[in-house]
């Protein structure tokens, strides 16, 4: 593993759903609290820094006219207009605050369809650290176009979790380390500059 060297004024946070409808699933590996915490102290490092923070979460307009309806074998039903009323709210342990990039998305991934590249581009990012739920959906159809865009990725494991614990592997262990870097939370912080 060749060491972690991260440079705050070309680096991006991005955490995927980290939201009070998504975070009240269980998750596993880690628990919502365990990746919460982990989140919350690469946000709070990542403005000590006056780094990029981008926050992103998925909703959903009232009539579900931008929910996606291909014909699948397997899915979870979005119910616009059925979920609670702070089901799309961010966690407030990370935020937002003033200076936070927040991204609305319609499907998985956070590039398709909102202006996240557009915003990292102009802020000169080359560099993106990514977290957030679930490992295998949102939050990597959001590396996979990152890497497609050029973007290097670290990907922050213990801030990161899935439906379940043998998804959550299967990314980190195969899929992961072939699109950027898998660390800690606590590495990562280690080798913010």
């Amino acid at each position: 593993m060749d060491p972690l060297s991260i440079s705050s004024a070309s680096t991006a946070l991005i955490l995927i759903d980290l939201q009070q409808g998504i975070l009240g699933r269980p998750l596993a590996p880690h628990a919502s609290a365990t990746v919460v915490e982990n989140a919350a102290k690469l946000v709070n490092r990542f403005r000590q820094l006056a780094a990029i923070v981008v926050l992103v979460r998925v909703e959903f307009s009232p009539d579900g006219k931008d929910v996606l309806k291909n014909p699948v074998d397997s899915s979870f039903a979005v119910r616009p207009g059925q979920m609670p009323p702070d089901w799309s709210k961010y966690v407030p342990e990370i935020g937002p605050v003033a200076g936070d990039i927040l991204i609305t998305k319609h499907q998985w991934g956070a590039f398709y369809g909102t202006e996240l590249d557009l915003q990292l581009r102009r802020r000169g990012v080359t560099t993106i650290v990514i977290g957030g739920v679930a490992t295998n959906f949102g939050v990597e159809s959001t590396a996979r176009d990152a890497w497609e865009r050029n973007y290097s990725l670290i990907f922050a494991e213990d801030a990161t979790s899935a439906m379940s614990a043998e998804a959550h592997t299967f990314a980190i262990t195969t899929i992961f380390p072939r699109l950027g870097r898998v660390r800690s939370t606590a590495e990562i912080l280690g080798a913010l500059k």
